[in-house]
């Protein structure tokens, strides 16, 4: 097996610039929860897959490794506040952000530019990660003039 400098790996993933998400569930006594994520991406128009993957050391990898299902927020480029909430520990990542309970009674963060509400079709395991793949069962889109918000070389960036 090659060995690799993960510092210096990190840097090379952090050569593709990729959109920024929130993911939402609810944890095992049925608060919402959630985390700042990069590794979405679509999968599939039929069936309509998503998926995104957590790392096994993530302080909410039990909630998602367990639940049914999550929600996957697309961010706008005014939403930077809210990517670090939600990236950042031992915070009540929730405070002061307008959400109602959608699909499966799961998290919806209201102004964003799209939501994507999952049930949970297949978990596999991916190394330090946990790749979990969802079938949209509701979606929205907003308003598609905001900018979107993305990540570069370890900063974000407005993409319009």
């Amino acid at each position: 097996m090659t060995e690799f400098d993960p510092r210096q790996l990190r840097i090379g993933f952090g050569e593709f610039l990729t959109g920024v998400t929130v993911v939402t569930t609810r944890d095992a006594e049925g608060e919402p929860t959630g985390l700042t994520a990069n590794s979405f991406s679509s999968l599939s128009l039929d069936p309509p897959l998503v998926l995104f993957s957590i790392g096994k050391s993530s302080n909410t990898f039990e909630a998602f490794e367990a639940g049914n299902g999550f929600v996957i927020h697309m961010l706008a480029a005014d939403q930077r506040r809210l990517a670090d909430q939600f990236a950042t520990k031992d915070v009540d990542r929730f405070d002061g952000v307008d959400w109602s309970a959608g699909y499966d009674d799961l998290p919806v963060i209201s102004d964003v530019l799209a939501t994507f509400e999952c049930s949970r079709e297949h978990v596999y395991e991916g190394g330090d990660h946990l790749i979990l793949v969802g079938r949209i069962e509701r979606f929205t889109v907003g308003d598609r003039t905001r900018p979107a918000l993305g990540y570069f070389r370890s900063s974000y960036v407005s993409m319009s």
